[in-house]
């Protein structure tokens, strides 16, 4: 009995997941690809699947192979700048392989949307010698999420399935190959599988990786002919100019050309690694141009030219290469239409491509308000960044000691933005930390302030702060932590006390952590217990940075995108002077100075931190008396 259901990408993925029969699930929050867990973990108590949020995507990573050593499904999630960190032990794990199945979630971020990076993750498959699948649709990526299963089983080796956020956030129909309320249950893990067997396999040494190599070059040769087998890839139309596309491209293509479909054929590469050799030959012996799109690396275009040539096919090439086509960032249907339109003029085509809208009319078009990322209104990270810019210059005032403030990944990184301008340095999730340590040995006259985030701590900030303790690094860590995972969704970590399901568990404190790791100087700072919050975190600030040597400030508050506080504030236009200070050095976006007027206005998403009430010189601001 089929069903069909309107799905996100991310959902499609996790029914896929659970009709494959996975046991045991891992991840690290991560956008686009984050909504693939917690699909799973709705439904995890019904179907007897362990699922967890792990520290990071190498301990996610590493849970999941030790389940599938022992036989079991697992699964792991996490975005492409995850796979960097997890990197490690997948390089390792192909050579070694699985005994159960393990497929990696691993969503791009083309653009990118939320990411620091637009790394191509078919590239990193083909670099590890790892299966890569590439959906288009939310039914694609039900149907290939199964397939990397029973591919991961078959041949023994972990399956990346590759998705963009433009597929795992997308919404479509899917036809779920059997009703969701009536699908049968993955079997308890602890239940199903055989276990471990002690095997030699299990530990990898130079001598076995050089048995194993050859039998993983073996299956790439293997997995390649399969891949050449329908319905993995498709061609359709018999025009003589081809177009190869992966993902999500495939379908911004289909819309570009409905109108000449008698000009083209195109070849949809649903199995991107190894690439599918047998079924690309016989595609491209019918075609005399060919077009490849695709966002971000050339990846299809260089396994085409490989393949050209190897084959002395006398074939044009058209993409990234010359010049055909953008070589970053994301496409879509008006991107596609104007370079095959290019493509055209090269080779003396009288056909043009056309826009739904033409370009006049896209000319008139108002352009979308520029909205610039900002911090919440009432957000604590906007306290403690105001108060260690004001240490910091008092320190420059009274001293002429400059202070460098490096940053990390997470809704604070929005602290380099004006008028607070905090972040000088921002690298990777647990770089400030180690950023600040490099500083201050080529900057040892100025004073070093790291901040990172409680869920960030607890994923990569660790190491950083035991190698300032070993080393004597004279910097100041601020951990910001508003006892959440905000900046993807609000999920736990280890320092909340709740678990993915939501089961109670040991809460790791992040004062006692760092201690542990030998830093001396540790103050705790309960930002929504203090009357002036303000002045509480300007004065552990100062005491931190005076401090000789490797110090901690762990500030907690609440997130106001969880607990919304039941005040607000209110300015009082007779004793505001219009002086400005609250708006030109928060940047709240709760406080708003009205074109042509003198003083601001404080707008309803005020969440009452109180923090312009503390900073106004007049003490025009003050609590409304009404309660939200």
């Amino acid at each position: 009995m089929t069903e069909k259901k309107l799905l996100m990408g991310n959902e499609a993925i996790a029914l896929g997941a659970i009709e494959a029969g996975v046991q045991v699930v891992t991840g690290y929050p991560g956008t686009p690809s984050t909504e693939a867990l917690e699909t799973i973990a709705r439904h995890a108590n019904r179907c007897g699947i362990y699922t967890e949020w792990s520290s990071n995507e190498k301990v996610a990573l590493e849970t999941a192979v030790g389940a599938a050593y022992s036989e079991a499904k697992a699964l792991v999630t996490m975005k492409q700048v995850g796979l960097n960190v997890a990197s490690d032990p997948l390089m390792s794990l192909s050579y070694i392989g699985v005994k159960g199945a393990l497929v990696l979630l691993v969503a791009d971020d083309p653009g990118p949307h939320s990411s620091q990076t637009e790394q191509d993750t078919r590239a990193f498959g083909h670099f590890a010698n790892i299966p890569v699948l590439d959906p288009a649709t939310p039914q694609e990526a039900y149907e290939l999420t199964k397939l990397a299963f029973e591919l991961s089983h078959e041949f023994e080796i972990p399956v990346i399935l590759r998705t963009t956020t433009r597929v795992s956030h997308s919404c479509g129909d899917v036809e779920l190959a059997v009703s969701e309320s009536k699908a049968p249950k993955p079997v308890p893990v602890e239940t199903s599988c055989e276990g471990f067997t002690k095997d030699r396999r299990w530990t990898i040494f130079p001598r076995l990786t050089a048995e194993r190599h050859p039998w993983l070059e073996n299956v790439q040769v293997q997995l390649s002919n399969r891949f050449s087998e329908p319905p993995y890839n498709s061609v359709s139309g018999t025009g003589k100019i081809g177009i190869i596309a992966s993902g999500v491209s495939a379908l911004y293509v289909k819309e570009a050309v409905k109108s000449f479909e008698e000009l083209f054929t195109l070849f949809r590469v649903g199995t991107v690694y190894p690439f599918p050799e047998k079924a690309a030959l016989s595609f491209l012996k019918g075609i005399e141009k060919l077009i490849v799109v695709e966002e971000l690396d050339p990846y299809l275009e260089e396994q085409a030219l490989q393949l050209i040539g190897r084959s002395h096919l006398p074939v044009d090439v058209y993409g990234k290469k010359n010049g055909f086509f953008p070589v970053s960032g994301e496409y879509n249907v008006d991107v596609i239409i104007d370079c095959i339109n290019k493509v055209f003029a090269e080779l003396g085509e009288t056909a043009s491509l056309s826009h739904a809208v033409p370009a006049v009319l896209r000319g008139e078009l108002p352009p979308l308000p520029v909205r610039a990322p900002t911090l919440c209104a009432g957000c604590m990270h906007r306290t403690v960044f105001y108060a260690f810019k004001q240490t910091a210059k008092r320190l420059k005032k009274d001293s002429q000691v400059e202070t460098i403030f490096s940053g990390d990944i997470g809704c604070y990184t929005l602290g380099n933005a004006h008028p607070l301008n905090m972040v000088d340095t921002c690298l990777c999730m647990g770089a400030g930390m180690s950023i600040a340590g490099g500083l201050s040995r080529t900057n040892p006259e100025a004073k070093q302030v790291a901040f990172i985030g409680d869920s960030t701590f607890f994923h990569s900030g660790i190491p950083a702060v035991v190698n300032a303790v070993y080393n004597g690094a004279n910097v100041t860590l601020a951990v910001l932590d508003n006892r959440t995972t905000a900046m993807t969704g609000h999920q736990p970590h280890p320092g909340i006390g709740v678990t993915a399901l939501g089961s109670p568990s040991k809460a790791i404190d992040i004062a006692d952590v760092v201690r542990s790791c030998g830093v001396e100087f540790v103050r705790s700072v309960d930002i929504d217990s203090l009357e002036n919050c303000l002045e509480g975190c300007v004065e552990a600030a100062k005491e931190a940075i005076e401090f000789k040597g490797p110090s901690v400030v762990v500030f907690k508050g609440k997130c106001v995108g969880i607990t919304k506080p039941s005040i607000r504030f209110i300015i009082d236009t007779e004793s505001c002077t219009g002086c400005g200070l609250c708006v030109k050095q928060l940047g709240c976006p709760a406080l708003f100075l009205p074109s042509g007027e003198e003083k601001p206005i404080i707008q309803n998403s005020c969440s009452g931190c109180g923090l312009c009430e503390q900073v106004c010189i007049s003490g025009a601001i003050r609590e409304s008396g009404v309660k939200k």
